[in-house]
């Protein structure tokens, strides 16, 4: 890690000279006769002139062509004359400006340097990850979501058969936000046990999250299996009823969210919420008639 922050170091100060060298080439564009080639640039701009007084060069060509001239003849300028003899927007390179851009990269080299060591440990390596994830296991505080389902990873490796352990790797994933990895667990908890209703339901859950909350064809067949198996199970419910009223099959519908209307309390925001969707959906007719 030292020689991570020693190598950033080297390569912003290389940056930093690299930067200034070729500004300071640019600031310092000059030709060998700059007074003779601005006496021709101004000629130039006086030809210009007549040739539009004449009626030769319409507005747009007298304006392009002389907007060229004076271009050329501002790049001829030394940028060694006064200040006060230089054109608007000719910058003058100051001695001490290299120095000063060296100095603010140096104390930001060092500030970095001296906050790494004032907070880290320079010294000690690296706990690997298998050292980490077993630290987890033993650990007799609340982990997050993540470590959690890094200690379960390990458990269903050593335990490939067991159901349970792959319900509960699939809802640490989910907690944590891993969706896809959440279905792939649930997809082998059904596989190990088919008959579990409620696996069914966090794989369809899963599936619906990981298409940002579209319900395909995978996560409809999932949540279908999961009422064959169990008609309680109120989360397929809801997203089966859900899918139905986007397809317009408000009997189907109503099949779906009237079980899940009553069982909900009448003061329970989501019975409400369902209540007034159902009703928008069928006007005339009770949500729970």
């Amino acid at each position: 890690m030292l020689t991570f922050w020693i190598l950033c170091a080297l390569a912003t100060s290389i940056a930093a000279l690299l930067i200034m060298s070729y500004a300071r080439r640019g600031l310092g564009v000059s030709v060998a006769n700059p007074q003779a080639a601005g006496e021709t640039a101004r000629r130039e701009l006086l030809a210009l002139d007549k040739l539009r007084d004449e009626g030769l060069l319409g507005e747009a060509e007298w304006a392009e062509a002389r907007a060229e001239a004076a271009r050329r003849w501002l790049e001829v300028v030394p940028t060694d004359l006064p200040v006060e003899d230089r054109p608007a927007g000719q910058a003058r390179p100051r001695r001490h400006d290299r120095l000063g851009v060296m100095i603010s990269v140096a104390v930001t080299v060092v500030s970095s340097l001296g906050l790494y060591f004032w907070i880290a440990d320079p010294g000690l390596p690296d706990q690997p990850y298998a050292e980490r994830v077993q630290a987890w296991s033993q650990s007799t505080e609340p982990l997050e979501a993540i470590q959690v389902a890094a200690v379960l990873e390990r458990e269903v490796r050593d335990r490939p058969q067991d159901q349970r352990m792959w319900t509960l790797l699939g809802s640490a994933r989910f907690q944590s936000g891993d969706s896809i990895g959440a279905a792939s667990a649930f997809r082998r908890a059904v596989a190990l046990e088919p008959n579990d209703a409620q696996s069914w339901a966090r794989l369809g859950e899963s599936l619906v999250r990981s298409q940002e909350g579209e319900v395909g064809l995978d996560a409809l067949a999932a949540f279908q299996e999961a009422v064959k198996l169990d008609p309680g199970q109120l989360g397929a419910l809801y997203f089966l009823g859900d899918a139905a009223l986007e397809r317009g099959e408000i009997e189907a519908v109503r099949e779906y969210w009237i079980p899940l209307i009553q069982a909900l309390a009448p003061s329970d925001p989501r019975r409400i919420d369902l209540e007034y969707r159902l009703s928008q959906a069928t006007p005339g007719v009770g949500a729970a008639g």
